[in-house]
């Protein structure tokens, strides 16, 4: 992307730190905005208008795989077409990194938000759930955390990390997520192991002032090997997750569940997680990407 693209009196440009406090929080103690922009600067972009920031979008690059959000415009100019001119913006940073799968969630009932990213090539699929449950105290039963390695173990325990995200879907990676909690202490990442060496991961937001918000742990990712053994292991690295949160002091645990992944969603909520709301993930091309019935993988893209 240029330094700045403009149209009209509107500018968007790349978000700098002193951007920080501009976009507008809407969800509580939860922070989307410094985290994620301090994960990846160069995947943040702002819009301007007459002096101040109106808008703003965030991408995330997770390899062959990236989605973007929240994207925020200003209610007083929503009609100066702002949030296309960010859609402009971050689609130049999918093409430039060569993302081969990007996708996004939004409201399901919006005919609006949907008809917009429709005009991108974005294509509604499945729908997406948020899920909860009460953090349960529970036996890591082969988990170990990431903040507990010492620097050479870590980095040994991250590269692996990128060979299991590879196998769960080509060219996945998710090591950018990893790093950003690992680096700004946002909760930890749970690797979990069997006798083949590690066989699955969870990244968490763990309290206030992260992706979680205060009282929750947040599971940004998390997925285990394909293969028979898959959802065994799934039911062992949400044990672990559980045991993570009550460690950490979180009374609740958050699991966002796209409908594509049915077996795993009904293992969620065999394991005691109920749906407190629902959107719907959009996709570029109109693929199911990693959500498909044999992948045990949670996320959401918000």
């Amino acid at each position: 992307m240029t330094a700045a693209a403009e149209s009209g009196a509107v500018t968007v440009r790349p978000m700098v730190e002193q951007d920080l406090d501009e976009p507008e929080h809407f969800m509580g103690d939860a922070d989307l905005i410094r985290t994620r922009w301090r994960a990846n600067p160069a995947a943040a972009v702002v819009a301007e208008a007459d002096g101040r920031i109106v808008g703003s979008n965030f991408a995330a690059n997770w390899g062959s795989v990236g989605f973007f959000g929240p994207l925020t415009v200003e209610p007083a100019v929503w009609d100066r077409a702002i949030g296309r001119r960010l859609l402009d913006a971050t689609m130049e940073l999918f093409a430039g990194w060569g993302t081969a799968h990007v996708g996004l969630f939004t409201f399901a009932q919006s005919a609006k938000h949907v008809g917009l990213y429709q005009r991108y090539g974005f294509w509604p699929r499945y729908l997406t759930g948020i899920f909860t449950a009460p953090a349960t105290p529970a036996e890591p039963d082969g988990a170990i955390h990431l903040s507990e390695l010492s620097p050479a173990d870590r980095v040994t325990a991250v590269k692996a990390a990128e060979a299991l995200a590879d196998a769960i879907h080509p060219g996945l990676d998710v090591t950018l997520d990893i790093e950003a909690v690992d680096r700004q202490r946002l909760g930890d990442t749970v690797v979990l192991h069997d006798a083949s060496g590690v066989c699955g991961l969870a990244i968490c937001h763990v309290g206030a002032g992260t992706e979680a918000g205060g009282g929750n742990c947040y599971i940004k990712f998390g997925g285990v090997r394909p293969g028979p053994d898959a959802e065994r292991d799934f039911r062992r690295l949400v044990r672990a997750c559980h045991a993570l949160a009550a460690e950490r002091g979180a009374t609740v645990l958050v699991a966002g569940m796209n409908a594509g992944r049915d077996r795993a969603w009904r293992v969620l909520e065999d394991m005691g997680f109920r749906r407190d709301m629902q959107g719907v993930t959009m996709h570029r091309p109109n693929e199911p990407g990693y959500s498909t019935s044999d992948a045990f993988i949670i996320d959401d893209w918000r």
